[in-house]
């Protein structure tokens, strides 16, 4: 696992430079050790499809952190502090599988208090593993469906990737959603069948394309809110 983690090291440290993502020295081994759990955790429990850890870092591991900017910039726009100095914000990841990218933002940003929801048993069970191995105090899951899942205040922000399409997505969780607080889908190419099928009482105030360092393929971010008045 050791020289997993130094094969990774540097090819991360690649990527954030491309990001313009600034994340200290502990959180890039966090970000890494987390990397090397899941490939630990993949030989029993199939996290997920992409064996490789080099793959890894660039499909799961880059991809989740090239939307940490996006969601500063919006949190800066809201007047919402990202820092100690601020409110914590309170972020839920649906179908969060493996953790992403749930557990990459409780990483980098130790601030917001982060919650992945997973309806499969196993899959929540790993990120209690790694929120406990990493000290993650920030963190936590659940093993529930979502549509299942009460959240009596709000959540600030739900995000999901690859989970549903964006009408299931907003539908199934938009108990879970504050008052103010906003849908960030992660999707591949911009879904423009799916932007016309969301249902009424909802819009899309944004839809913003994402570069992922060494990843050939098309991402961007759907931002969703209810319709205000």
């Amino acid at each position: 696992m050791t020289d997993l983690m130094a094969s990774l090291s540097l090819p991360l440290d690649q990527g954030l430079d491309r990001l313009d993502l600034e994340v200290p020295p502990p959180a890039r081994r966090q970000l890494v050790e987390y990397l090397a759990l899941i490939h630990r955790w993949n030989r029993v429990y199939n996290l997920t499809a992409v064996r490789n850890p080099a793959d890894m870092l660039v499909q799961h591991l880059l991809d989740s952190l090239a939307v940490v900017i996006p969601l500063k910039r919006h949190l800066q726009a809201e007047g919402r502090a990202s820092g100690p100095e601020g409110p914590a914000i309170r972020m839920l990841d649906v179908g969060s599988g493996a953790g992403l990218p749930g557990v990459v933002l409780a990483i980098v940003e130790p601030t917001w208090d982060v919650t992945c929801v997973d309806a499969v048993a196993k899959k929540a069970s790993f990120i209690r593993q790694v929120a406990a191995e990493l000290g993650l105090s920030n963190l936590r899951a659940h093993h529930a469906r979502v549509e299942d899942l009460p959240a009596p205040s709000g959540f600030d922000l739900v995000t999901s990737r690859a989970f549903a399409s964006l009408a299931d997505f907003v539908s199934l969780t938009g108990h879970l959603l504050s008052a103010t607080g906003v849908w960030m889908a992660m999707k591949g190419k911009v879904p423009e069948d799916e932007l016309a099928d969301l249902p009424a009482g909802v819009e899309v105030f944004h839809v913003e394309q994402l570069t992922v360092p060494s990843l050939e393929a098309q991402r961007c971010l759907v931002w969703i809110r209810r319709m205000r008045t």
